[in-house]
This record gives C-alpha cells, sequence and structure tokens, in this order.
C-alpha cells in the first residue's frame, strides 16, 4: 500500500528577527519598535493590531524596506531588505489615484515607473478591472468614481506587476461600514481567485487595521502588538473555516475570538479605555 504523503511544510516567506526601529524626532529619538519576531508564511494572511501608535504601519513598511530598521533584520525570500523591493505591492488607506489619469492608466502606473512596457500590462490590467466589477470604468477619472471603487482601482494597480506579497495598511479605513464589507469580501475574492488563476499559490498579505472583527474575518493569524514601542503581545491563530462569507460575520465563533483579542488590547473585561485611541469593534 502506498504511503500517504506528508503535506509539505509552509515556506517562510517574510521573517522578523529581533527588528527595532529608533527614528528622530525634533524632541529626540522615539523607540517605534522593539525586539519584535514574527514569520510570515508563503500564502498566509495575517492582520495586525494594535492601539494608535504602536509602530503596526511601521513595521509594514519595514518589510517592504520602505523604512529601514535600526536593529535586527526583516528578511524577505531569504534576503535582508535594506531598500525598497519590487516583490510587494502596497495599498494605503487613501487610494492615492492621479486625478488627471484615467482608471486604467493608473493601475498602469507601476509598470511606468518600474520602466516596463506599459503594453505588456494592459490586458492585465484590464483583466484585474473585470475582476473587481470596474470593466466599464476604465475610461474614467478616478473623481467619476466612488471612494470603494477607487479603492478597487487602487488594489488592482497593486496587483498588476503579480508581486507575491501584498502589504495593505488600513486600506478600508475610510469608506462606509457596508462598502466597507463589500470589500473585504472582494478582497478575499481576489485572494482565491489568484490562488486558482497561479497554479494554487495564494499571495501573501500583512494588513493592517483598527477594526478587530475585521482582522479576525480576514486572517489566518492576528498578531496584537503592544503600545509603543511595538513588540507583539500576541499571536491568535483563526480556525474559522474558509471561504468566509457575510454569515460568518454573525457567527459565534468570530465573535468570541474578537471580544477576546478585544479584552486583551482593552486591559479591561470589555469595557475599554475611553483615553485611549486604538482597535475598535
Amino acid at each position: 500500500m502506498p504511503a500517504t504523503p506528508t503535506p509539505s511544510a509552509p515556506r517562510a516567506l517574510i521573517e522578523v528577527d529581533h527588528a527595532g526601529m529608533v527614528y528622530q524626532a525634533g524632541s529626540g529619538p522615539v523607540e517605534a519598535l522593539r525586539d519584535i519576531s514574527l514569520t510570515v508564511n508563503e500564502g498566509e494572511f495575517v492582520a495586525l493590531v494594535g492601539p494608535s501608535g504602536c509602530g503596526k504601519s511601521t513595521l509594514m513598511r519595514a518589510m517592504a524596506g520602505l523604512r529601514p530598521v535600526t536593529s535586527g533584520e526583516v528578511r524577505v525570500d531569504g534576503v535582508p531588505v535594506v531598500k525598497p523591493i519590487p516583490a510587494v505591492g502596497m495599498v494605503f488607506q487613501a487610494a492615492l489615484l492621479l486625478k488627471w489619469r484615467s482608471v486604467l492608466d493608473n493601475v498602469l502606473l507601476p509598470a511606468e515607473l518600474a520602466g516596463l512596457d506599459r503594453e505588456k500590462y494592459r490586458e492585465r490590467a484590464r483583466e484585474l478591472l473585470e475582476l473587481v466589477g470596474l470593466g466599464d470604468f476604465a475610461a474614467k477619472r478616478p473623481g467619476e468614481l466612488s471612494g470603494g471603487m477607487q479603492q478597487r482601482a487602487s488594489l488592482c494597480r497593486a496587483l498588476v506587476l503579480d508581486p507575491p506579497i501584498l502589504l495593505m495598511d488600513e486600506p478600508f479605513g475610510a469608506l462606509d461600514a457596508m462598502t466597507r464589507d463589500d470589500m473585504n469580501l472582494e478582497l478575499l475574492r481576489i485572494w482565491g481567485e489568484d490562488q486558482a488563476a497561479h497554479g494554487g499559490k495564494r499571495k501573501t498579505i500583512v494588513f493592517v487595521t483598527h477594526s478587530i472583527p475585521e482582522a479576525v474575518f480576514l486572517a489566518d493569524r492576528v498578531v496584537v502588538m503592544s503600545p509603543r514601542p511595538g513588540r507583539v503581545a500576541n499571536i491568535h491563530e483563526v480556525h474559522i473555516e474558509r471561504p468566509r462569507t457575510a454569515q460568518t460575520r454573525a457567527s459565534q465563533e468570530l465573535g468570541r475570538m474578537a471580544f477576546d483579542i478585544y479584552t486583551e488590547l482593552s486591559g479591561s473585561a470589555g469595557r475599554g479605555d475611553e483615553g485611549r485611541a486604538g482597535p475598535h469593534w
């Protein structure tokens, strides 16, 4: 009888090894991150939550090479990150589309900036716009799109060069609640579509959010960071079945886990700290 194949171990794609970050401010040095160690595996969806100012965005920028750490090391695919790397696509809270360019031309911007032939990526850009429901808006200007549509276009722009890593810094934080929920489902759909379209491989996503339920709904693991200097306070494995749907948001399992993380961060039995800005329900 043939032996049952042993599942291969997950491959570490992003490795943060005892990383620290100190930067100079007008009042003197500020320690943003301290002794952070974290591994993100290939194809994994990891969410970062924590109080405002704890260094979530700083850590993400260190992963992208936009702000190198001042101690320790960050590695992507085994290579130390010391400058911006092409393997990363980034999506920010603001869509940051160029208002004088069409939606299609905005999506093609990364190819231009990388000195690549736009025409080779035009079909890919149109496919992505179709995927997110913007196929009929390729010739429109950003001002003709709603906020949610602009974020869809921003997501297409981050994906057009097909980077293996997607870093998302509160990408839906400025949207209304219903649009945000729709974008969560859209992101998971694209993540799954990419798996099918690229030989079974999903992109690796690191997602910063202040919304604990959003983090639990989207992620495989939720990393809880401490107040500044930011450290990894805890990591929660999310064992909620995929695919996740609108009904998943109402599940007891999601609600219980989100409440546990909220309680952990607030430092009290659900009452929170009204004097401190931080993750919210």
